[in-house]
């Protein structure tokens, strides 16, 4: 069986292996005092380790290989600072190794001494073929590992995106309603058009938008304009409400010297409630009927408040278009619950939590994870494959921690990291 070095971390970290009576490779006895902290920066595999060889009691480091000659494939022998390196762990002992010292480093190969369930066990999640590689342990799983495990998931995944969000800070020369701006753009714009509409966003400051608050119809031309869906083109009918809003745009364009953006919008495998024109009017109306949209938000306690701000219509034209100078069914285009949640989860409460985290307010970042149990579960191919196993998804806070697990867990086989992964592993020790 071949043994990655991932699972060498987790057994020594564990310690997941006969640990009494042991003897080095160099027939010298050994007695695990403790076996360090896991370390995931540079230098060696764990810190703060003590053990005692022949009596004699060491403190350092372990470093941890697959084969011992790796620590010279590595260069650990030309890097001083492993030579606070006391325990060498390897499977496999094919070389003698020295420090930058030229000492010898005590050795330990664990090969027959690690149990076979842990190696089959680990063999199986490895080596199935299923998308969700516990898929058949899951029912045994205690729903206590499950509740702690899926709230950490959704403070990493909350974390990860605090990060991109603070970059975004940077970028806005820390301006939080341009970043809002930004973000809400990217949300409305779908997977599909999310990048034309950030750059679009980008291209029309805040403080633009809002010299324009109280008219629509300038608003929705200069986002309309700036996304390319107002450009002579002789395959869109030109009807008057298009003609008036590329008027208007090339005037503001000039006025304001906006950079019109290279991407074109994006029309192709999406429901007609999608189109970037209905998602860029509603846009608009959002922009219209908000003051100061972050401070606002910020300050509210009442989830139900910004949800009911999010849900808007369209101007008039699009009550009977989707796309301009094609007359569709009377119907209006308002934001559905469905996309407002889509919103508070995707942008309201990883902006909020990323300020709070920002400025320290423990109190904003625990009404945001409460929040995150009020708002509806998200709905996808991910969520459906969990459901499918019996794995509750019942609100966002759910749905947030198991596309995490997917994402950054399941795809990647990282089952040691994973708390479902190390209790499916180490309860094999009791069947």
């Amino acid at each position: 069986m071949i043994v990655p070095e991932k699972l060498l971390h987790f057994i020594w970290q564990h310690q997941y292996f006969q640990h009494t009576n042991l003897i080095t490779d160099d027939g010298e006895n050994l007695h695990i005092l403790h076996p360090g902290a896991y370390n995931t920066n540079q230098g060696p595999d764990f810190s703060d380790a003590s053990i005692k060889v022949n009596e004699i009691k060491l403190v350092g480091n372990i470093e941890i290989h697959v084969n011992s000659s790796d620590w010279n494939l590595h260069k650990h022998e030309m890097d001083s600072n492993y030579n606070t390196v006391i325990l060498h762990i390897v499977w496999n002992n094919n070389s003698q190794i020295k420090n930058f010292n030229g000492q010898n480093i005590p050795q330990l190969t664990i090969s027959n001494l690690v149990p076979k369930w842990l190696l089959d066990r680990y063999s199986i999640l490895m080596n199935t073929p299923d998308a969700l590689p516990c898929a058949s342990f899951l029912q045994y799983i205690n729903p206590i590992i499950w509740t702690s495990w899926k709230e950490r998931l959704t403070i990493e995944r909350l974390e990860i995106k605090t990060s991109k969000i603070l970059a975004l800070y940077e970028e806005s020369k820390h301006h939080w309603e341009e970043v809002l701006w930004w973000m809400l753009a990217k949300n409305f714009g779908l997977k599909l058009n999310d990048e034309l509409f950030i750059q679009v966003a980008k291209s029309i400051p805040v403080n633009i938008l809002a010299k324009h608050k109280n008219q629509l119809f300038q608003i929705e031309a200069l986002l309309m304009g700036q996304a390319n869906l107002l450009n002579e083109d002789n395959s869109i009918i030109d009807d008057e409400y298009r003609f008036k809003l590329r008027k208007e745009y090339h005037y503001l364009k000039l006025k304001y010297e906006l950079k019109q953006i290279v991407l074109q919008p994006i029309f192709l495998r999406m429901r007609p409630s999608g189109f970037p024109t209905i998602r860029i009017a509603q846009l608009a109306m959002l922009i219209q009927q908000s003051t100061h949209l972050f401070s606002s938000i910020k300050e509210t306690k009442d989830l139900k408040i910004i949800k009911n701000l999010l849900i808007v219509n369209t101007s008039f034209y699009w009550d009977n278009h989707y796309i301009f100078g094609k007359e569709s069914i009377l119907r209006q285009k308002q934001v559905g619950e469905e996309m407002a949640d889509n919103i508070l989860i995707n942008t309201i409460v990883p902006i909020l939590f990323a300020y709070a985290k920002y400025q320290q307010e423990d109190t904003i970042k625990e009404r945001m994870m409460h929040w995150l149990t009020q708002i509806n579960p998200e709905k996808n191919y991910i969520l459906s494959s969990w459901m499918k196993e019996g794995i509750s998804n019942e609100n966002a806070f759910d749905s947030q921690g198991l596309i995490q697990l997917k994402k950054y867990y399941c795809d990647h086989k990282r089952c040691m990291d994973c708390a479902i992964g190390n209790s499916i592993i180490t309860s094999a020790k009791n069947n």
